[in-house]
């Protein structure tokens, strides 16, 4: 049995004519890993089935309407109009907020419940009844 070779040191190991797969396998695991890890979390725990919508979408306006209960429990049209709670409904039509357009509801986290309702149930008494409640996105923090 014989065997040849170039290389005539036997401790010296000669050229290695094969592809190394181990860096691959590696980055292979790390990624089926982080796909493990990852597909739980992209999938929705409440299983529903949706209607099918064959409406047009509605149009979005141009300038959405504000108005925003401050916990001093006063009322802000827009970015700066004070409005008088006593007033409410007249000060909106002066203003030209018409009936049928909606109105985004923001409202500061100190101000009591029955307030927020009865701000809302005086909209809802002038003929507004397209309200939406505004919020910020909450930001998960792990401290």
């Amino acid at each position: 049995m014989a065997f040849s070779s170039t290389n005539k040191n036997p401790a010296v190991p000669g050229e290695q004519h094969e592809i190394n797969v181990t860096p691959f396998i590696d980055v292979m695991l790390v990624l089926l890993i982080i796909f493990m890890v990852a597909a739980p979390l992209a999938t929705v725990n409440v299983p529903v089935n949706l209607p099918a919508v064959n409406g047009e979408p509605t149009p979005q306006e141009d300038k959405p309407i504000y108005l925003t209960l401050q916990k001093d429990l006063s009322l802000t049209l827009g970015e700066e109009t004070p409005v008088p709670r006593q007033s409410l409904a007249e000060t909106l039509q002066n203003q030209g907020v018409d009936i049928s357009k909606g109105i985004l509801l923001r409202a500061d986290t100190a101000v009591p419940y029955g307030d927020f309702i009865a701000l809302m149930n005086q909209l809802a008494e002038a003929g507004y009844s397209k309200i939406a409640l505004v919020g910020e996105e909450q930001v998960e923090q792990n401290l």
